[in-house]
């Protein structure tokens, strides 16, 4: 299948496809004696593991590292487990600054007024010496 059907099978674009194999994520596929690329159904169930890691959060590189695991019909589960909790703790760290972010816009916004009055707690709170600078 060309990469349009391909990417439609596998439900990610045609561009990301591109850049999976610019970047070696995938291998790139048999090419005609045209130059257009070729997809298989292994190529498909590949590209679709890609996506799913990618809409669970892992990065190019924990992806990297679990198609090499699952390849690696050798490899110990415990690998692929380490990967996955080291993921969890991630998100639920990331979870955690949003909830606390939340938090305090919900503060600064129930505080605020909203009026006509130029007054803004929440506009004082941006603007406070020693605040901010760690980004997300």
């Amino acid at each position: 299948m060309n990469i349009g059907e391909a990417a439609k099978a596998a439900g990610v674009s045609a561009k990301m496809i591109r850049y999976y194999e610019s970047i070696d994520l995938i291998r790139a596929p048999v090419r005609t004696a045209s130059g257009y690329r070729v997809y298989s159904a292994q190529d498909v169930h590949t590209l679709r593991f890609v996506g799913r890691a990618r809409d669970l959060g892992f990065s190019i590189e924990e992806i990297a590292s679990l198609l090499t695991l699952w390849h690696d019909r050798s490899r110990a589960s415990a690998d692929v487990k380490r990967i996955a909790t080291q993921k969890i703790a991630t998100l639920e760290a990331k979870i955690g600054e949003l909830a606390a972010m939340a938090a305090t816009l919900r503060h600064l916004a129930k505080n605020c007024n909203g009026d006509d009055r130029p007054e803004c707690p929440i506009l004082s709170d941006l603007a406070r010496p020693g605040q901010g600078g760690g980004r997300i």
